[in-house]
């Protein structure tokens, strides 16, 4: 399947993933604890389970279908990677150089496992029963947790979890590596869920806007490193080349196929709901394919990655992604 490239969007609601990271300018120092605090006050704003009280999930995505079945895959499969997320940043409060650092990063431990709850409440507010929720959970990602997530944890795990834990490493997976490459998307999500299922849209954004701080903060602690310590631009970058090759090895294409063709179907099925509303500006959600989406995400994938690399001050250098 060839990945259609998309013009990318102007700025649409507040903050975008895609627009709020390029003019992010956080730091750990910025971001400490007070305003974590603050800032979940002002995100959440009164929510239950990631949105807004009493907004239900809509009628035909409690019917069976592709649109469901969409949903199902995508939440159990961000659930479970926001969880292997959370564990990973244990490791990065374990070995933080130092107090607001770690203070942080303690901060973005709370919010991933909070992702990871509130995508599997919304499991539950579809219809899978709360008692059996782990089980359907496994049995809806599959080997997908092994063929994608578990290289990736692996990968990980051996920046961080050994005794001569690589913290700068363990930075550098989850800003481009890891969540990075997973921002787009995410992003995606938000957009496509906002008609079709809106409690869905909200859990994304809070989401969303969670990531923007988390991104943007990632490379301000690479940065700063490496202009503590110049020398390490090289093996900074060759990380980052082996990490996004090992991207292309994992069988995430073949994933995102799967789960934009079911939306594909059941956005066939409910295209009345759709109206005009606009995927991105002059582009309407129900004229858009499977291969425009994909491509659009792999397009704000480049171009994320890039304006982190710039941040970084890994400027000059050639990524193979």
């Amino acid at each position: 399947m060839t990945l259609a490239m998309v013009k990318q969007p102007e700025k649409t609601h507040s903050p975008s993933l895609i627009d709020g990271l390029a003019d992010a300018e956080l730091t750990p120092e910025i971001c400490n604890l007070e305003y974590w605090l603050q800032a979940i006050r002002c995100s959440l704003r009164g929510y239950v389970h990631g949105h807004t009280p009493g907004l239900a999930v809509p009628r035909h995505m409690l019917e069976p279908g592709p649109l469901r079945e969409a949903s199902l895959q995508e939440f159990a499969f961000r659930a479970t990677t926001e969880q292997m997320t959370a564990r990973h940043l244990s490791h990065l409060v374990r070995t933080a150089p130092d107090q607001a650092t770690m203070d942080f990063f303690a901060t973005q431990l709370i919010d991933e496992a909070r992702h990871a709850d509130v995508f599997r409440w919304h499991l539950v507010e579809m219809g899978i029963p709360r008692a059996t929720l782990e089980a359907r959970m496994a049995e809806i990602v599959g080997n997908k947790r092994d063929a994608i997530l578990r290289p990736l944890e692996q990968f990980a795990l051996d920046l961080v979890a050994k005794p001569d834990a690589d913290f700068i490493g363990g930075v550098i997976f989850l800003t481009v590596i890891g969540e990075g490459a997973l921002a787009p998307a995410a992003e995606m999500s938000e957009r496509k869920w906002r008609v079709f299922d809106p409690p869905a849209a909200e859990i994304a954004q809070g989401a969303n806007m969670d990531e923007v701080r988390h991104l943007g903060v990632g490379a301000e602690v690479v940065r700063a490193h490496i202009e503590r310590h110049p020398q390490e631009r090289g093996r900074l970058l060759e990380l980052i080349q082996r990490g996004l090759q090992l991207w292309q090895e994992l069988p995430i294409l073949p994933l995102l196929i799967e789960r934009e063709m079911l939306f594909q179907a059941g956005m066939e099925q409910h295209r009345s709901l759709l109206g005009d509303y606009e995927l991105i500006p002059g582009r309407r959600l129900a004229d858009t394919t499977v291969e425009e989406r994909i491509g659009l995400q792999a397009h704000w994938a480049d171009e994320m990655r890039g304006q982190r690399l710039v941040r970084m001050g890994l400027t000059g250098l050639t990524v193979a992604g």
